[in-house]
């Protein structure tokens, strides 16, 4: 999965965070729901614009966010 082809960046678009191709759906939305214990399908039933692929491609985005940088956390 090539996350880009799904997730894009449009300063007109949600003030220039990261969204869905062709949604105003941002990655964190769906990312924030993930992390809540949501499964993919009440993600997909709660927002009929998103796909699974669009999911797949926010924590495909995550994980390469992710592996960019390092948080010091706390000993």
């Amino acid at each position: 999965m090539n996350w880009q082809d799904f997730i894009v960046v449009e300063p007109t678009i949600c003030h220039g965070k990261a969204t869905i191709k062709g949604t105003r759906i941002m990655v964190s939305v769906v990312l924030d729901n993930l992390a809540a214990g949501l499964t993919v399908d009440e993600i997909l039933n709660s927002y009929p614009s998103l796909t699974r692929q669009g999911v797949q491609a926010a924590i495909a985005y995550a994980a390469e966010l992710a592996r960019e940088q390092v948080i010091v956390l706390p000993a």
